[in-house]
């Protein structure tokens, strides 16, 4: 599968490009920063390479490192509403995390020290490439450029101050994204695939795609309704059950620890636990 990527070049500046094996090529204009979510709108498979690094020469970044909205469903499997015993509502659960908390494959997913309850939360994440507004099902799936694996770190003591999700989920260096999208055309069967996720190796989560209870369809239709989707934004699916705060006893990321999500061929994220500084 193709592999587009976001990445500093050995000189500092942004770019994205295409990974094969192990060279970048680099699809963003020279002399400055470029980002991949203003490539999302045309053809990234006609675009020319502009340069080529070793991938040892580049740093990656998230796989869209600057995002207008990354929106987040939660209670999207049947097994995590059960497991966190709420109610099944009639509609999807929405909230938000900023672009300033992401990190890419490799990076440190950080515990605050305000912390002694951050979870992993592996989930597919759909990177939005044809904007719209108030976006029928039918139409869904052509606004979406591609997939990539994400890991929606969450503080939850911060979480469950209040009812409100957002000041446990938007912490710098919590949120992993990466390590490539991987173009919507290019995966045949997705809701076949599984979000996984291992700690230390155990595997915690594993379920399929087909198992949501707001498939992808909905789910575009639903906030691009209440927004505009434009491209570059960022939709994180939802997790599975199996999250380590609902586990008896509850386990939680600590430093040393390495996390993995994988989800199928659209790639593995991994990435260690450090405290912060």
């Amino acid at each position: 599968m193709t592999q587009y990527i976001s990445f500093k070049r050995p000189d500092g500046t942004a770019s994205f490009g295409r990974l094969e094996g192990g060279t970048v090529h680099d699809l963003g204009a020279p002399g400055g920063d470029a980002w991949l979510k203003d490539a999302l709108g045309g053809d990234l498979a006609a675009l020319a390479v502009t340069g080529e690094y070793a991938r040892a020469e580049v740093t990656l970044l998230p796989a869209v490192p600057n995002p207008e909205k990354i929106l987040c469903v939660g209670l999207n499997y049947a097994t995590h509403v059960a497991e966190t015993g709420r109610e099944q509502k009639d509609h999807p659960a929405i909230f938000t995390r900023w672009a300033d908390s992401l990190i890419a494959d490799g990076e440190p997913m950080v515990r605050p020290p305000e912390s002694e309850r951050f979870d992993y939360e592996g989930e597919l994440a759909i990177v939005i490439g044809k904007p719209g507004r108030r976006i029928s099902k039918a139409d869904a799936m052509d606004h979406i450029a591609g997939y990539a694996v994400f890991n929606d770190g969450s503080i939850r003591d911060w979480q469950r101050h209040n009812i409100q999700f957002t000041p446990g989920k938007t912490w710098p260096g919590t949120g992993a994204f990466g390590p490539a999208m991987i173009p919507a055309h290019e995966v045949s069967d997705l809701t076949s695939l599984r979000v996984q996720t291992r700690l230390n190796g155990e595997l915690l989560q594993d379920q399929p795609i087909s198992d949501l209870i707001w498939d992808i369809p909905t789910v575009i239709e639903y906030c691009s309704t209440f927004t505009t989707l434009n491209p570059g934004d960022v939709i994180a699916t939802g997790t599975p059950g199996g999250v380590g705060d609902k586990r008896k006893p509850p386990l939680y990321m600590k430093a040393g620890d390495t996390v993995e999500i994988s989800v199928g061929p659209i790639g593995t994220l991994t990435n260690p636990v450090i405290d912060e500084i």
